[in-house]
């Protein structure tokens, strides 16, 4: 197959959602659609959901170097589907696109790669637990002990993890609503894993350590048409606690918020209704873009009041969707680090 057609198959599900993402509001009737109540089943729904139209894998990681440097690690497997179903060979309506990326306060590096389903070059087995594209790989013999590796043209990484907590659900028992209008996903974490292995970059080898946080959430239309895009924090701090919090932006400027609080004890708790909040504090122009770099996050139940700060305010994913997704540093009430994405910002 031509790569210019190769590459416009992968991309035309998502070239909506490279302008504001927009795209993920646009209806999907022939789709499965989320539902309350939904009974998870592992190690089955550690896999691909082909009658829903979008899924990812997402881990990110807050890393140590031995000098103390600090690194943030990211590794994502998703999936979108011209159709419902999973199909044979070059029948198959999957579609698959990987991102990874390696960050410092004064460094960032990113790549990505396409793949077609149904021929191997990319997809997520449960038993064992294998998810891939091309060389890059997820897997273990258990989803709690893993082993993670992908490179590009200026960085590698291979890192071992093992899960030391229990998976989080979101929402409802993993039904996560995210619009007035009820749009909503399944989504669970696994917010435990430590994490160890070497990033390999232009200057040498780095061994590293600190702690990852995997999602895995799938949905036929996640946005209603009046939300152009999301602010996503994954928080620990360091008394052991906690906080994954989304904001979708509205057009009109307000945004629907949820959050899960995951207590230092174990306890989770779920807030919706705009008790989590999230106010842009500092902008700066990164890819002729304005975007917020510096955050004050508030959940006055759990007594958490932050300033949420960039390690890398350049930390652009300059790939074919592009957004921004990187380190944090958290000072205030809590201490701590964390990652942020934000989308759909032009």
């Amino acid at each position: 197959m031509n790569i210019k057609v190769f590459v416009l198959l992968c991309l035309c599900p998502f070239s909506v959602i490279a302008q504001g993402f927009s795209g993920l509001g646009t209806d999907a009737k022939e789709f499965a659609a989320p539902q309350p109540q939904y009974l998870f089943t592992f190690p089955k729904d550690h896999g691909a959901h082909s009658d829903y139209r979008i899924e990812w894998w997402y881990l990110t990681a807050n890393l140590n170097g031995l000098d103390g440097t600090a690194y943030g690690l990211q590794w994502t497997l998703f999936r979108t589907a011209l159709a419902a179903g999973e199909g044979e060979g070059w029948q198959s309506p999957q579609l698959w696109i990987g991102h990874a990326a390696v960050t410092s306060s004064d460094m960032h590096l990113a790549t990505e790669r396409f793949a077609r389903g149904g021929i191997d070059q990319a997809g997520v087995q449960t038993a064992p637990f294998h998810a891939w594209i091309d060389e890059w790989s997820l897997k273990g013999s258990k989803f709690e002990n893993l082993t993670l590796t992908a490179n590009g043209p200026d960085f590698a990484y291979i890192m071992t993890l093992d899960a030391t907590g229990p998976l989080v659900f979101h929402g409802t028992n993993g039904f996560s609503i995210k619009s007035a209008e009820g749009q909503a996903s399944y989504y669970y974490s696994q917010p435990f894993f430590e994490i160890n292995g070497i990033i390999t970059l232009p200057t040498g080898q780095v061994p590293v350590t600190g702690n990852a946080w995997l999602d895995h959430e799938w949905s036929s239309q996640p946005l209603s048409k009046t939300q152009s895009g999301w602010d996503w924090f994954s928080l620990s701090f360091d008394n052991g606690s906690k906080l994954m919090g989304f904001q979708l932006r509205q057009k009109n400027n307000q945004a629907f918020t949820s959050a899960t609080y995951i207590g230092s004890d174990g306890v989770i708790k779920t807030y919706e209704g705009g008790n989590f909040t999230a106010q842009p504090l500092k902008l700066t122009s990164v890819a002729n873009r304005n975007i917020p770099i510096e955050w004050h996050i508030k959940l006055a139940d759990q007594d958490i009041d932050l300033i949420v700060s960039a390690l890398n305010p350049d930390a652009w994913m300059d790939l074919s969707i592009p957004y921004w997704e990187g380190p944090v540093i958290l000072n205030g009430s809590h201490n701590g680090k964390g990652y942020l994405e934000m989308t759909g910002y032009e």
